[in-house]
């Protein structure tokens, strides 16, 4: 499947979005991203040790931490820190992890194929 269909798969079987990297920063893409998808009516996760709270949702340290289900891990970090990011939304059985511009890990990638997942790089 190319990537456009995945991108389209992806945002339409989505409800619940994790935001691993979530910033407070308002200028950030960790921030402004996940509040346009929150405007969207997309549920927004946020997932970072150093907040409390963003976009009027708690924040939890990680994705092991989240009560709920999770459909979509969505990723700002280094692509080099990527790699235990999926292995958690393989673990906690989300359906997708999309990787945001700039960010690239392609042996985390094919593990989460591996295991099911869709992947957006």
């Amino acid at each position: 499947m190319d990537q456009q269909r995945i991108i389209e798969k992806v945002l339409q079987s989505t409800a619940n979005i994790a935001v691993v990297g979530l910033s407070a920063k308002e200028e950030r893409a960790g921030f402004y991203v996940p509040e346009y998808l929150q405007a969207q009516g997309y549920r927004i996760i946020p997932v970072n040790p150093n907040i409390d709270s963003a976009l009027g949702e708690p924040a939890y340290p990680d994705l092991a931490s989240i009560p709920q289900s999770v459909d979509l891990v969505l990723i700002f970090q280094r692509s080099e820190n990527v790699p235990p990011f999926v292995a958690q939304a393989i673990e906690i059985g989300a359906t997708a992890v999309w990787m945001q511009l700039g960010i690239a890990n392609e042996d985390a990638a094919a593990k989460a194929r591996a295991a099911g997942l869709d992947v957006v790089m």
